[in-house]
């Protein structure tokens, strides 16, 4: 009986359920182990293997997130900041949300995982963010889920209008494009020049009126083109000019990791950033600061000198 073929589908949901990448890949090795140890006992005419590894993957991420709060990003926590300046304090005792490493994982298998809606879904209680991802994401049938969570169909169909109307009440999950669009592109594509340059003028006209910079493990965040601006006239001045980029994607968005200058030269890598872009411009950008969430893009820790930004 094969059960890898699904391990990378199963991680992205196990993501979508949980807000991390870690706790996902964790529970998928727990799935694997228990589907081995029960493979006598499976019936493959009362389930296909996809739909009882997904039983037990559900049962599996319902257990680990009992009594656990829930993973969220800065702007789900509080009010913006007005406050440019204010301590960059990391609060790790939070359990944020993560970001998704794209490259190592089939691109049909990890649609609608924008942050925004990531975020959005962990507002749910687990049993109905389940059924919405069993339903609308993996389209199994009301009965299929009904089996997986050992419920009734009228309370599958009641939980998913519950989750779809806690949904609705959500703002800013919305559709936004995608990384490879060529207006996508070039809007990054300018904002790494600006970036690189130091250019904050540049920067702040990329961006939407209502622009969202939010930087976890610290709590901050800020909303508007000003206190962005005046935000990253203070990193230039701390850590310097002359950054290096290097492009990627992450929850189906366009990022980045950005690498900042070393006094001995160098570079050291300092953020992973990922980005929402709607109509032409920015509209958030999600900075991720947390050395434990580079470690699934693979990314160096040092770019020497005179290696230049990979081609765009």
């Amino acid at each position: 009986m094969e059960f890898e073929p699904y391990r990378g589908e199963l991680v992205v949901y196990c993501y979508r359920m949980l807000g991390s990448f870690h706790d996902a890949e964790d529970l998928v090795q727990e799935t694997m182990l228990r589907a081995w140890k029960a493979r006598d006992r499976y019936d493959r005419s009362r389930a296909s293997v996809r739909t009882w590894l997904y039983r037990i993957a559900t049962n599996a991420c319902l257990t680990a997130l009992e009594g656990r709060a829930r993973r969220s990003l800065p702007s789900g926590l509080g009010t913006p900041s007005d406050d440019p300046g204010a301590p960059l304090t990391p609060a790790f005792d939070i359990p944020w949300l993560q970001p998704f490493p794209d490259a190592r994982f089939d691109p049909e298998s990890r649609t609608d995982l924008r942050l925004a809606l990531v975020a959005a879904m962990q507002v749910l209680p687990a049993r109905q963010r389940a059924v919405l991802l069993l339903r609308e994401v993996l389209e199994f049938s009301a009965a299929e889920v009904a089996a997986q969570l050992g419920t009734t169909v009228p309370a599958v169909n009641s939980a998913l209008q519950r989750a779809r109307a806690a949904l609705a009440d959500v703002g800013e999950v919305g559709e936004v494009s995608e990384p490879e669009d060529p207006g996508v592109r070039a809007v990054i594509q300018r904002y790494v020049r600006a970036f690189e340059a130091a250019d904050v003028p540049a920067l702040v006209r990329l961006l939407t009126d209502e622009a969202i910079l939010e930087m976890p493990p610290v709590p901050l965040w800020y909303r508007g083109g000003r206190d962005y601006g005046l935000f990253m006239d203070r990193v230039f001045r701390t850590r310097g000019t002359g950054w290096r980029i290097r492009n990627l994607t992450a929850n189906g968005q366009p990022a980045f990791a950005a690498y900042a200058p070393e006094p001995g030269g160098g570079h050291r890598l300092h953020t992973l950033q990922v980005f929402t872009v709607r109509g032409g411009r920015i509209a958030r950008n999600v900075v991720f600061a947390d050395p434990r969430v580079f470690e699934p893009f693979d990314l160096p820790e040092r770019i020497p000198f005179d290696e230049f930004r990979q081609p765009r």
